[in-house]
């Protein structure tokens, strides 16, 4: 590497100087530096025509700059480590223009875009596809306002093309879905259900004041003819993003005093949000290969607090115990299977989201006989007779399809050849819980309270997880009951909801929070402790930065879901959150791995994955388009410590160690009411502690305190 009009005297630390630079593989840099690294304003030039002016710093571009790329495309605005991240502007090479917000080289936030075709959006953006608000220009003058969902009208909106027709009403995929009313430029309108599948099609016919004719139109035109002209253009792509191609500077992984540490704005920034996302041409077929969930076991530096739990075994083989012949429980297990293919399986009509007030109706009940050589709707079994129920069973089926599972996939994921894993021990309500084969729905048993309160909920509950698509709140998909027959006569209910936590990644931390302190630290002793166990509030030593736009529609949902359970009178549900660390090295000589894994010193400033990760965003796509709020959320955990040990400081203060992670969280165990047990318990408790730490308080109190915890423990990453 040479050095030009640079004094021979060697610089003190943070003394910035200006350089030219040409380095061993071509590329060019001329500009401000400090202490080895770019560092103010400066010009890099790469041999392949690609070029960066603008701001750096410490060897990321970083403030105000302009890439352009060799065929002409050009992006001028915000960068934050190496990623195109603000505001800012992309002209592409053939005539593509997009302003507006950027998150790690993603359209989020607000934006328009002029396409080279002559379309027009603007609109609201969510990982690099329309989703939210936005208008829909074409060329041809139609345009389209209303409600987007990954790039096509889905929701409420209104299409009108240029001769005056307009289409108002709900929209799928692209294509109007539900409800809907079409109007002509003469005055006269369809009104009914519109479908794609002319069979769930139905409506009726208004002839306008000035016509007495009988309409001689088919509503499937609309689909055939009338939206042909109403493609939404794809845009150009980028071929390369900036942050792809930042060099890695010698030294850039150390600190001043020489040892090796995190760098505080992301060692992992640049594979955190899909920087792999036009650029799948290096993930050849031969690098997927079969891994473990992981091997050894994890450290954290400076553990000095339970939560940090000084080792972690990863675990080898699947949490829980397969439920198979002779388990006590294998019976209600087939049970359960059989009832379950019953209650999917059978035929249905059409399903509407616009549901009837009558299926939510408690006594919407099926009762069906499962008597052991079969009858005329159940098939012969090897179990003893029992009764299924299905407890409004249209409004589940229903909730099924809102939350998009496919009824194939869900019979298979509960009814297959795999059993069941019984989790190890029962809740603290006595609650068991059983997890599907691939971990992706979680059954658990209920007390008929319980039950009734989702049943009493269960309106209220549909019209919040409907009106919001990034709900926090546990997804329900069932509801039923097992009656055996005979002289047990025992009664089993259980609801069926999602997995939060089912994922490729290793959980490496798991914690239950509420925002109360008294008993909310976890019993085990430390030796005890492994990646399986849930700790609790007092246990939390980290604190979760999110991206602007995240965090923004984070502090919505949390306001919105809480909102909503606080007029259910629901109390005592938690935040689960789950994470895993995007960087584990395994060379320690120790045989435990540290989740910095700065072991690596030839190639200290690269940035690194586990190996899973590595192999699934190489080999995954999907990887990165599956990002949502709570769900493989990219984030930096923070490194807390408490002063002391005493229950009054809930978050520790910020040590500035970060941390690279993926985020999995929900909210929780939300049917307990608060009825006259908890209001006694509450009574009860606060003689004895203080009246604000325990988790028995009115919901509206439950609900401020909850919402100040979470958004303590959450903030903004600046």
């Amino acid at each position: 590497m040479s050095v030009a009009h640079v004094d021979d005297e060697e610089p003190g630390p943070g003394e910035v100087r200006h350089v030219e630079k040409a380095l061993p593989n071509g590329d060019f840099y001329t500009g401000e530096w400090c202490d080895s690294l770019p560092h103010g304003n400066g010009k890099y030039l790469w041999t392949d025509g690609c070029m960066y002016v603008g701001e750096w710093f410490k060897g990321k571009t970083m403030g105000k700059g302009k890439f352009s790329w060799p065929s002409g495309a050009t992006y001028e605005g915000d960068f934050k480590s190496g990623f195109m991240d603000g505001k800012g502007t992309y002209t592409g090479f053939s005539g593509d223009t997009y302003k507006g917000n950027w998150v790690m080289n993603f359209k989020h936030g607000q934006g328009t875009k002029s396409y080279a075709n002559g379309d027009y959006y603007e609109g609201e953006w969510r990982r690099g596809f329309q989703d939210g608000h936005g208008r829909y220009q074409w060329k041809n003058g139609n345009h389209y306002i209303g409600q987007w969902r990954n790039g096509l009208m889905n929701g409420n909106g209104t299409m009108i093309w240029s001769n005056g027709n307009e289409y108002d009403g709900l929209w799928e995929d692209g294509f109007p879905k539900g409800n809907g009313n079409f109007k002509w430029a003469d005055g006269s309108s369809y009104v009914g259900v519109w479908s794609k599948d002319d069979k769930e099609q139905s409506g009726t016919y208004y002839p306008s004041d000035s016509q007495n004719g009988n309409l001689d139109w088919d509503p499937q035109q609309v689909f055939l003819e009338d939206l042909k002209d109403c493609k939404i253009c794809p845009g150009e792509k980028v071929s390369i993003f900036p942050s792809q191609k930042m060099p890695n500077w010698p030294g850039m992984a150390k600190g001043n005093d020489g040892r090796q540490r995190r760098m505080s704005d992301g060692k992992l920034s640049s594979y955190s949000w899909g920087s792999y996302m036009n650029d799948f041409s290096a993930a050849s077929e031969g690098d997927s290969r079969d891994e473990d969930e992981g091997g050894g076991s994890l450290h954290l530096e400076d553990s000095d607090t339970r939560g940090s739990c000084t080792e972690f075994k990863m675990p080898m083989k699947k949490q829980g115990q397969t439920i198979s012949k002779g388990h006590k429980n294998y019976e209600l297990m087939l049970n359960l299977q059989l009832g379950i293919r019953h209650s999917v399986g059978r035929p249905a009509p059409a399903i509407s989201l616009d549901l009837k007030s009558s299926a939510f109706d408690p006594k919407e009940k099926v009762w069906t006989k499962f008597p052991p050589e079969g009858s005329k709707h159940t098939p012969p079994h090897q179990s003893c007779e029992f009764r299924w129920k299905d407890y409004c069973p249209v409004v589940f089926r229903t909730l099924r399809k809102l939350f998009n599972v496919d009824a194939a996939d869900y019979m298979i994921s509960i009814c297959g050849n795999d059993a069941l894993r019984e989790l190890s021990s029962p809740g603290k309500s006595g609650s068991f819980f059983y997890l599907t084969n691939d971990d992706r729905y979680m059954i658990k048993t209920m007390k008929k309270a319980e039950v009734k309160v989702l049943i009493r909920m269960l309106p209220a509950y549909y019209n919040h997880v409907r009106s919001f698509e990034n709900t926090l709140v546990t997804k329900f998909y069932g509801l039923h009951c097992v009656k055996l027959t005979g002289a047990a006569q025992k009664k089993v209910r259980f609801v069926i909801m999602g997995n939060l936590f089912c994922t490729d990644y290793a959980i490496h931390r798991r914690f239950d929070l509420k925002g109360s302190s008294h008993g909310r630290t976890t019993a085990k002793p430390e030796s005890e402790i492994d990646l399986t166990t849930t700790l609790k509030d007092l246990d939390l030593n980290y604190i979760f930065r999110l991206q602007k736009l995240w965090f923004q529609e984070f502090c919505r949902q949390v306001d919105r879901d809480c909102d909503f359970l606080e007029q259910e009178r629901i109390m005592d549900y938690s935040l689960l959150i789950g994470f895993h660390f995007q960087e584990v090295s395994t060379s320690c000589t120790s045989g435990v791995p540290t989740p910095t894994g700065n072991e690596d010193h030839e190639n200290e400033g690269a940035p690194q994955l586990s190996q899973l990760g590595k192999d699934q965003l190489l080999i995954d796509p999907s990887r990165w388009s599956s990002i949502r709020l709570g769900i493989n959320m990219p984030a930096r955990a923070e490194k807390t410590v408490r002063k002391s040990d005493c229950e009054a400081q809930l978050v520790g203060e910020p040590t500035g160690v970060l941390y690279d992670v993926i985020l999995f969280f929900g909210i929780i165990d939300i049917l307990q009411d608060y009825d006259i047990s908890k209001k006694l318990e509450h009574a009860y408790k606060s003689m004895q502690y203080d009246p604000t730490s325990i988790s028995a308080v009115d919901p509206k109190q439950y609900s401020k305190r909850f919402r100040d915890f979470i958004f303590r423990i959450f903030v903004e990453d600046t």
